[in-house]
């Protein structure tokens, strides 16, 4: 990992809030392609999704997602599981960001398509009993569109759209079906 990264997570300690959200950015834009020094914080981001500390639990969600194309030793199929845990985290903030981003993991390969939307799928249809739920739902259906926007996969599209018909109440309905709409 170059020294300009390994300020930017330095800098995620930093306690100036702004230092912070700067490397954030910094961070999430470079894990938007991939990287070769994934493997120089994974197992630092692991222990994070379990800190005291919901900001870092976040990150460590949001960046292992982003991460996942950089993992040609596949280590998401096995700690996939800890940072879906995180959609659940008791911070609904930290959550919810978790759930913005974890679509990404579907990137990295086939198995990992399947995980994510088979998570997507049973956490939006067995999810009603939840607080927040049509925000999680909505959360997932956007999650769907994004992956559909990468990957064209009419699969993800047909999954997001039999989704959105399960949905009983006509608002909710009309509100998902919007973020497909022009798909």
């Amino acid at each position: 990992m170059n020294q300009t990264m390994q300020t930017h997570f330095a800098n995620l300690q930093a306690s100036d809030k702004e230092l912070q959200y700067e490397a954030y950015n910094q961070i999430m834009t470079v894990i938007n392609g991939k990287v070769d020094w994934a493997y120089d914080v994974w197992d630092q981001m692991i222990e994070d999704l379990s800190h005291s500390d919901n900001h870092r639990r976040s990150r460590a969600a949001q960046f292992l997602s982003g991460l996942a194309k950089s993992d040609p030793q596949n280590r998401m199929l096995e700690d996939f599981p800890a940072i879906w845990e995180v959609t659940r985290d008791e911070k609904f903030v930290t959550a919810r960001h978790t759930l913005q981003s974890i679509w990404k993991i579907a990137l990295a390969g086939k198995e990992l398509r399947d995980k994510v939307m088979k998570s997507f799928t049973d956490r939006f249809i067995n999810g009603m009993d939840e607080k927040n739920y049509t925000l999680i739902r909505f959360d997932i259906i956007q999650g769907l569109r994004n992956l559909y926007d990468e990957t064209k996969d009419q699969e993800v599209k047909d999954v997001a759209l039999e989704l959105i018909e399960k949905e009983v109440n006509p608002k909710y309905k009309k509100k998902y079906a919007a973020v497909w709409k022009n798909a």
